[in-house]
């Protein structure tokens, strides 16, 4: 209380404690980024899941796979992130874990089409949020995030493959393509929203 009493101390009290806000914000704001993440990468592990189940011995079979592949190297890259951090992953996972791989299967039943417009919808999302987490960290401090910023840039990459990469194997020609683009380009953005707070 004494050592308050003076301006100057008080001055140094009032930057100490914005400083200590500032770094709490901060943290705050890298667990939600890594939470969503991680919760992201595990959805889309889950639909191609449930997009193999029942188009694994198809002729687009390989491909999914192959989109797979990538996405359990997202997957466990984040996972040793958010433990290098202590960061807990959102409680969703088993609600994410079984609504994934429903949204996989439910749109593979619609032929190869279907899956390919599922994932060009996801995979766009996925980009997208991407994009706008690399902004973030890039007017936050880029040197402190470098290497963040290399896994994210390397993962929203292949996130853009795999959407072009499903556009090449006619996603738009599923009937009501728009319709279910935007159905699942609204479920992401509610998954995206959720994840970060919970």
């Amino acid at each position: 209380q004494r050592w308050l009493a003076s301006p100057q101390n008080a001055e140094v009290s009032r930057v100490f404690v914005g400083f200590c806000q500032r770094c709490h914000d901060e943290q705050e704001m890298l667990h939600r980024m890594l939470r969503v993440d991680h919760a992201g990468e595990y959805g889309a592990n889950r639909i191609y899941a449930g997009q193999m189940a029942v188009l694994g011995r198809s002729r687009t079979g390989p491909v999914i796979q192959e989109m797979w592949d990538h996405e359990k190297q997202h997957l466990e890259k984040f996972n040793e992130i958010l433990a290098e951090n202590r960061v807990r992953p959102t409680a969703l996972l088993p609600f994410w874990n079984i609504t994934g791989f429903l949204l996989g299967a439910s749109t593979a039943l619609l032929g190869k089409e279907g899956a390919m417009a599922c994932t060009v919808a996801v995979e766009e999302s996925i980009s997208e949020h991407y994009n706008s987490q690399i902004r973030a960290l890039m007017e936050k401090d880029p040197e402190r995030y470098t290497e963040l910023l290399q896994v994210i840039k390397e993962f929203r990459d292949d996130e853009m493959d795999h959407h072009d990469t499903a556009l090449e194997h006619d996603a738009e020609s599923l009937p009501g393509y728009w319709f279910l683009k935007n159905a699942v380009q609204l479920g992401c953005k509610a998954a995206i929203y959720i994840s970060q707070r919970v």
